[in-house]
């Protein structure tokens, strides 16, 4: 458990540790030691996390609001949020997106799910995808998967040498590096599931007609493949994890925990970026005065 840190100026930020600070990857970290059904940070139950997680809903809507309208206002430095989602299939990456980031202003929100590459995009380098899509001034970006896909699947499936794939984290570290040293605050998740509980997952998909469309055969191939996975995400995380751009590892078995985690690593990041609403480019007194005679 980290130092409890001082409360921000909002009203829901009084939990005793920084979720960044409490799930930040660091030197020596071992995936294998993380319970998924854990809740780091948290002593309640579900009821707890679902009123909690409401109760942080406007604080994050404000902060975003802020960072929004400096760029609209001519008074934006150039600063964004991206929240990056990584995770086995099942895990609630679309959880995170409705349930968290469902609370901001959608005018302000750019959300986008990597699939598979097209042709025109494996004829790039495989950043090539990425930066077109990434958040402008204002913006809060949503990666659903993400550059990762490049070095995770890549590894298990063997699609790209394991030379080629060394050489990625590298250019993965220096574009992120690059994102940050221009003003994005990065956020990167890895929504970390147990075997057993996809496995639950999936069976619910399978048996709830209104569920079989978030079915795919594919999964269970995949699945297959577990331990090769598990080794892959090690390796990513601990080739990755920055100072620049840390990575969180969010234990994932309890959808409502993994929302108020991602919830909370989003407004550590965001309260870090000190944001203030824009002041009007006119006399505020003098167009009272106005308008009162209008």
């Amino acid at each position: 458990m980290t130092d409890a840190v001082p409360p921000s100026a909002h009203p829901g930020a009084d939990y005793p540790c920084r979720m960044s600070d409490l799930l930040r990857v660091e030197p020596g970290f071992r995936l294998s030691d993380i319970d998924p059904r854990s809740t780091p940070g948290f002593d309640g139950g579900k009821k707890d996390g679902v009123r909690e997680l409401a109760r942080g809903a406007d604080e994050l809507a404000d902060l975003q609001e802020r960072l929004f309208a400096g760029s609209l206002s001519g008074e934006g430095d150039g600063r964004s949020i991206l929240l990056v989602l990584q995770a086995m299939d099942t895990a609630g990456k679309g959880g995170i997106v409705g349930h968290v980031v469902g609370q901001v202003n959608p005018q302000g929100v750019r959300a986008f799910a990597f699939k598979a590459p097209t042709e025109e995009e494996k004829s790039h380098d495989f950043l090539w995808r990425v930066r077109r899509r990434l958040p402008p001034a204002g913006y809060f970006g949503v990666f659903d998967r993400s550059h990762y896909e490049d070095v995770l699947i890549h590894r298990v499936h063997g699609f790209s040498t394991l030379e080629q794939i060394e050489q990625r984290y590298g250019v993965i570290n220096d574009f992120e590096s690059s994102l940050v040293g221009a003003g994005t605050a990065l956020v990167k998740v890895m929504l970390h599931i147990s075997p057993e509980e996809q496995k639950k997952r999936l069976t619910e998909r399978l048996e709830r007609p209104e569920k079989n469309w978030k079915y795919n055969p594919g999964d269970v191939d995949e699945r297959l493949r577990w331990s090769a996975y598990q080794e892959a995400y090690q390796i990513a995380l601990d080739r990755t994890s920055t100072t620049d751009a840390p990575w969180s590892v969010v234990p994932a078995d309890h959808k409502w925990y993994a929302r108020l985690a991602v919830q909370r690593l989003l407004l550590d990041a965001l309260r870090g970026m000190h944001l203030e609403w824009p002041r009007g480019e006119y006399d505020v007194a003098a167009e009272k005065a106005r308008l009162a005679l209008a």
